[in-house]
């Protein structure tokens, strides 16, 4: 099931902008920065090369094309799982509202929500 809370998405004005925040003020470096098509970008920024949790850094705009639904005033909070599939099927087992899983070019993914309809990310890391 799940083994860590991997990922924190921070949406930000500017992608770049915060990257630099985050490296030149905060002493982070950047994890992971992949493009995801032709106007955005994966990127994720850590306090160390071996941390596994990392803040997510996500222009608002971009998120508010893809999904108008989601609150870009505070964090998303990303789950990890080493095994997408049987996470899934765990919660769909436990009667928890899931969306399909979606497989993207940076990994594989799923919504699921809590009580009171909360968002979460389920994400397999490999």
């Amino acid at each position: 099931m799940i083994q860590n809370i991997g990922k924190v998405t921070l949406y930000v004005n500017n992608q770049e902008e915060a990257k630099k925040f985050w490296t030149e003020k905060m002493n982070f470096v950047v994890r992971l920065e992949q493009p995801m098509g032709p106007e955005m970008k994966w990127l994720e920024v850590g306090p160390a090369n071996d941390s596994f949790t990392t803040f997510v850094l996500y222009e608002k705009k971009l998120m508010e094309m893809q999904n108008p639904d989601t609150n870009v005033g505070h964090p998303s909070i990303l789950l990890s799982t080493d095994d997408i599939q049987k996470t899934y099927q765990e919660l769909v087992d436990k009667e928890v509202k899931v969306s399909e899983i979606l497989t993207m070019p940076y990994g594989s993914m799923f919504h699921f929500y809590d009580m009171d309809d909360n968002m979460f990310l389920v994400r397999e890391d490999r």
